[in-house]
């Protein structure tokens, strides 16, 4: 298995008024394809700083991120949005799901983007809700849908481009225990299928569903785990 993601001393420093802070100090770890990585830590750690620059929504101030082999650092904001676009597939607390769309098109939104014709993004979409465990459900509203068939439906969208990696920002954090542990079983089958999952969370019995687990506390990396 190649190294999809690969972080040298990144750094990244927020500038307030005269005040500097540093939210990353100096912050290397790399992850081989087909892992299963949660990163933890309490507020301020440094974890959503450095979700942002995974997903290439944030570039570092220093340091170096290679990408599927491709270095974000020197992108324009297109070229970022176009990497997020092909590498990357997103699954937010909140589902991010477009309210008054049935979840079909839902899913299939990253494939307009990417230009794809009507008839594959529906083949697309339609297989990527059947992996999730939603076929019938694709005429459905959002609000016609429990959270965890919502959560389903953003995670169906966050694989329909076939990405190198998805990033799960607290993926559960809107949902009981039941549904949580539902979904966490469904990314671990996708991550057995060779799927690359990186999720963050602040949830001890949620991280424990990854195979690995990267501790963050004041902006630098203290801990990483594994089984």
């Amino acid at each position: 298995m190649g190294t999809v993601i690969s972080l040298t001393d990144i750094r990244r420093v927020f500038i307030m008024g005269d005040q500097q802070f540093e939210a990353l100090k100096g912050i290397s770890f790399s992850i081989a394809a087909g892992e299963f990585v949660a990163i933890m830590g309490a507020s301020g750690s440094g974890k959503s700083t450095c979700m942002n620059i995974l997903g290439c929504l944030d570039l570092p101030t220093s340091g170096t991120y290679l990408l599927d082999g491709l270095d974000v650092g020197g992108m324009n904001p297109d070229q970022l949005a176009d990497i997020r676009n092909k590498k990357l597939g997103f699954v937010f607390q909140g589902f991010n799901l477009l309210a008054r769309t049935p979840a079909v098109e839902n899913v299939e939104l990253p494939l307009i983007y990417a230009g794809a014709s009507s008839k594959q993004r529906r083949n697309r979409a339609m297989a990527a809700l059947e992996q999730v465990g939603l076929a019938g459900k694709e005429n459905n509203h959002p609000s016609q849908l429990s959270g965890g068939q919502q959560q389903r439906v953003a995670i169906a969208r966050a694989l329909v481009n076939d990405p190198a990696v998805i990033l799960a920002d607290e993926p559960t954090g809107n949902l009981d225990s039941a549904t949580t542990e539902e979904i966490m079983s469904l990314f671990t089958t996708l991550n057995r299928q060779g799927i690359t999952i990186i999720m963050v969370t602040h949830e001890a019995d949620v991280a424990a569903h990854a195979r690995r687990r990267l501790t963050f506390r004041d902006g630098l990396l203290i801990g990483d785990t594994k089984g």
